[in-house]
């Protein structure tokens, strides 16, 4: 995962303050182990980041949180979310092929505002 000043701790207070529902954890014995960080701006759903602690993965917290995250989007009456994946990251492609999301061809294009 790549981060950079959009990760950065009031970056991500700002993020949770405008996304309280879409934004959750998963503890295991009082350890946070993943999250996943969901947006909606009224229009279209996102999902920004999801994490799974190493040792966790491969044990069902990404999927649950996935799922989650899109009953949530569902009860906001979301019509269509999106995600962003590096693609040298083979692992997470191989991820969300396996729990059904359907890979676009698409271009992204972004403009850095403020550094």
């Amino acid at each position: 995962m790549t981060l950079g000043i959009s990760d950065t701790i009031p970056e991500l207070k700002r993020m949770l303050a405008l996304n309280p529902d879409t934004c959750l954890v998963l503890e295991h014995n009082g350890r946070v182990v993943a999250g996943v960080m969901g947006g909606f701006d009224g229009r279209r759903g996102l999902v920004h980041h999801l994490s799974v602690a190493p040792e966790f993965q491969r044990c069902g917290y990404g999927r649950a949180l996935m799922e989650e995250l899109e009953t949530r989007f569902r009860g906001m009456n979301v019509v269509k979310y999106s995600l962003w994946i590096e693609p040298r990251n083979q692992s997470v492609i191989d991820f969300y092929n396996h729990i059904g999301y359907e890979l676009r061809d698409l271009i992204t294009f972004s403009k850095t505002l403020r550094q």
